[in-house]
């Protein structure tokens, strides 16, 4: 079966990494995402174990769609009743590119026509809609007068790991964090220091992925568990899967420290962590007191932006001093696009990224090189 896990806009290349390194199996990246292969149980596994998707979602038709008549007569074929019944709540979402139909909203609309429409005729009765938490979501992506609908197994998107007892202003996305992970080069087996860590994010991902445990390990059911098709030697299989997915507690775990100056986000990193089931060490410090504290590993840091970044002039100077504080380590800080940086004495490598719909850079530092 053909799937494709989606993901926020520049981080393909991340997850393409991270599908291969869990072994799936026809791997390929594309605009927003990443085909793969595999059964629902991969499907499963899939929504369980990556890090980086935001979604995981399952084709069951492609037609031409160049008008509204095309779209409804395209969906209206489509039988549904293995996994959406009358008795089950249903949700739409559209995303379109270069196609006639623009308005993703109406085509939305026009798709959950078609659905309930057909239940009605064949079943006598249709699904009631839910936004909020529908037992199964459908999405309908138009590229150039074509449709293709699409299950998503994912349910909620993926980065509501469960964890997030509370946030702080701003909080970056779970599934971000572990791509700017990747792209930076962590390694599990070394530490990693966040100097502005907010409610946590970066630390808590990378003691989730050093202590080998799935991201998707307190979630309390997904999508596809909340399908008709949903059976009882599915349910055993999930059982399975999730047990071999809490990761061991006794593994031994590189450190993850992290500083902040406000005591409070502090206290929300700290809890997050605690419900994550991971370790994290920290302290209240500002970004001119942060300084190494083992030999080798990766310093990040997202920097605020907007009225926070406004509220501090000198904070691109202070950033390029933090870096060079760090000549051993590998570096990643992620800005908003119209972010300067200071003149530091290593030259980035540059990722355009998406945080929601703010455009970001990403630039990475590799150690500098020590003369014998």
């Amino acid at each position: 079966m053909q799937l494709f896990a989606s993901c926020a806009q520049g981080t393909e290349t991340a997850l393409r990494d991270e599908l291969f390194e869990l072994r799936f199996e026809g791997v390929r990246a594309a605009r927003g995402g990443v085909h793969f292969t595999g059964s629902r149980r991969e499907a499963a596994r899939a929504c369980l174990w990556s890090r980086v998707a935001m979604r995981v979602l399952e084709p069951v038709a492609e037609f031409e769609c160049d008008s509204e008549d095309a779209l409804y007569a395209g969906v209206a074929e489509i039988d549904l009743s293995e996994v959406l019944t009358p008795r089950h709540t249903l949700s739409v979402s559209a995303a379109c590119r270069t196609s006639r139909l623009t308005h993703t909203q109406y085509i939305a609309q026009r798709t959950k026509d078609a659905i309930v429409d057909r239940q009605r005729e064949s079943q006598g009765a249709r699904s009631d809609v839910d936004r909020k938490d529908p037992d199964v979501h459908v999405f309908v992506h138009l590229v150039r007068d074509r449709a293709t609908l699409y299950l998503d197994h994912a349910g909620a998107p993926l980065h509501l790991r469960g964890y997030r007892v509370a946030a702080g202003e701003a909080p970056l996305k779970e599934t971000l964090a572990a791509a700017v992970l990747r792209l930076s080069g962590f390694d599990p087996e070394l530490g990693v220091l966040d100097p502005m860590c907010g409610s946590g994010t970066f630390l808590i991902e990378a003691a989730l992925w050093a202590a080998g445990r799935a991201p998707g390990i307190l979630r309390e059911r997904f999508g596809f568990e909340r399908w008709a098709s949903y059976d009882a030697s599915e349910q055993q299989a999930m059982r399975e899967l999730r047990e071999g997915a809490k990761g061991d507690p006794a593994r031994a775990q590189a450190p993850c420290l992290g500083s902040d100056v406000d005591p409070e986000v502090l206290e929300i990193a700290a809890k997050n962590a605690a419900r994550a089931g991971v370790r994290v060490e920290l302290s209240k410090l500002s970004i001119a007191e942060a300084r190494p504290a083992f030999a080798a590993g990766l310093m990040l840091a997202n920097p605020p932006y907007g009225e926070r970044l406004d509220a501090d002039r000198e904070l691109p100077r202070k950033l390029a001093r933090l870096i060079d504080r760090f000549p051993d380590h590998r570096v990643g800080i992620l800005l908003s696009e119209d972010q300067g940086l200071g003149r530091t004495r290593r030259k980035p490598h540059l990722f355009s990224l998406f945080n929601g719909d703010l455009p970001c850079t990403l630039r990475t530092y590799q150690p500098i090189a020590r003369k014998e």
